[in-house]
């Protein structure tokens, strides 16, 4: 492969590429590289700091005053900032870089916000273990996941009184998208969910006969005693599902401008193939439309593609307080999407306050430099009351400084420079630490 198409791929399956280990894979194919990540085995990297030992105990909630349970709240809430920190460190480290990403598309496509530590790892946990696996295998399991069933109300949803929140959201955002069903395929789904509901003493999926809807119900043109599985059945075998997915996945993995003939190719290929997602992506990654200059450099890095890309690269791990902070202040804290439709992405992640910002963090990351934050009222104070000026450590960054200028710029970037930061940058050629501190503060470094 060509070092420039390396480059523009390991940006997609993973976060980057230092310029040695890229050229170690020169010899490779595509598709070699590819399924060496996709035989990770399903389970890799599970999330294992919190254990159901390590949670409040319940029992006593009665007899607990008013500061016990506040202290207990906290707890939680402190849990979940350390899950936080322990898989952006993950995500940092992991040789599997695949997994990990689609982990991370996985967990905005089921946006889930719980503040509930051991729910949320659950949930995470699901999404890994299913990254790869058919669809219908991963909807099931985050379907009955118990973060999902409280997150969107199935707990509450009874024969008696249906609640449609879970039935509208798997609709709407999780399976075939808006325009695709009705008002009254919401009411008729949510008869089918109700019972759904979990024991909240071990956190696992129940099934209460008693308040399940069993008379019959029509859902999109079909009618039967529905349960609901069959619900996700019916809805799988709409291809409007495979093509609702594809485009998703198209965005977040080739273009967020999407190619109306290619997604069409790429929503045969899932529909026929029962929606095997990790066939999928090695279709994605293996075309060579994907490798085309018109799919290189397009997109916007999230924040944590950002941070975790930065890091990668120049060999830094954050403190756990940093991680926080940088999270917060670019707008995407993981464990906590601002509503259940996930971060909206693309041009969302960058206004005028948070380019400025991200163009001066990477200098200063690697001068060793302090970061003044302006606080964004994105989050109760109380859940992330950090520092608002951060020291950083910096970095040497001495392997990359030893290549030459045009290495470094295409390894650096995977956006064509404008003509003038090009003279800029060939301005400072025998310079190479100031010709990385250049590129890493340039709008161009903020597309991948």
């Amino acid at each position: 492969m060509k070092l420039k198409h390396i480059y523009h791929l390991y940006s997609r399956i993973g976060f980057g590429i230092t310029i040695d280990e890229a050229r170690q894979l020169e010899s490779k194919s595509a598709e070699q590289l590819i399924n060496d990540q996709l035989k990770t085995n399903a389970t890799a990297g599970q999330l294992t700091l919190v254990t159901l030992n390590d949670l409040p105990n319940k029992d006593n909630n009665d007899t607990l005053s008013p500061v016990e349970k506040r202290d207990q709240r906290k707890l939680l809430r402190d849990q979940v900032k350390e899950l936080n920190t322990l898989w952006m460190k993950q995500l940092i480290q992991s040789p599997n870089f695949l997994l990990e990403k689609t982990t991370l598309f996985w967990h905005g496509h089921f946006a889930c916000r719980v503040e509930h530590p051991y729910m949320a790892q659950q949930l995470n946990n699901i999404q890994r273990t299913y990254a790869f696996a058919p669809f219908k295998d991963l909807l099931m399991a985050v379907s009955q996941s118990p973060a999902m069933l409280q997150f969107l109300n199935n707990r509450q949803n009874k024969k008696a009184h249906p609640n449609e929140n879970f039935a509208r959201e798997l609709m709407e955002l999780f399976t075939i998208g808006k325009g695709n069903y009705t008002e009254q395929d919401i009411k008729e789904s949510a008869r089918a969910f109700t019972g759904w509901t979990f024991d909240n003493n071990v956190f696992e999926f129940r099934f209460n006969q008693k308040t399940h809807d069993v008379d019959s119900k029509t859902f999109m043109h079909q009618t039967g005693s529905f349960t609901g599985e069959d619900i996700i059945d019916i809805l799988l075998q709409k291809k409007e599902t495979a093509r609702f997915l594809c485009r998703k996945m198209y965005a977040f993995f080739v273009n967020e401008k999407v190619d109306e003939t290619i997604l069409e190719e790429l929503t045969t290929f899932y529909y026929a193939n029962q929606y095997d997602t990790g066939k999928l992506l090695r279709k994605i990654f293996t075309s060579d439309w994907f490798y085309s200059d018109g799919n290189m450099g397009t997109n916007i890095k999230s924040p944590v593609d950002f941070i975790v890309g930065f890091s990668k690269t120049f060999d830094i791990i954050p403190s756990d307080e940093l991680l926080l902070k940088l999270q917060k202040s670019m707008d995407q804290i993981l464990f906590y999407p601002p509503n259940v439709a996930g971060w909206p992405g693309g041009k969302d992640w960058i206004d005028s306050t948070t380019l400025m910002f991200r163009l001066k963090i990477p200098s200063t990351l690697l001068n060793g430099g302090k970061i003044t934050f302006v606080e964004k009222d994105n989050m109760p104070e109380d859940n992330f009351n950090l520092p608002d000026t951060i020291q950083t450590s910096g970095s040497a960054t001495p392997a990359l400084l030893h290549h030459s200028t045009e290495e470094i710029i295409e390894a650096l970037l995977r956006a064509e420079p404008s003509p003038d930061n090009r003279r800029m940058l060939l301005a400072v050629a025998g310079e190479p630490r100031q010709l990385v501190l250049k590129i890493v503060s340039m709008p161009e470094y903020q597309l991948y």
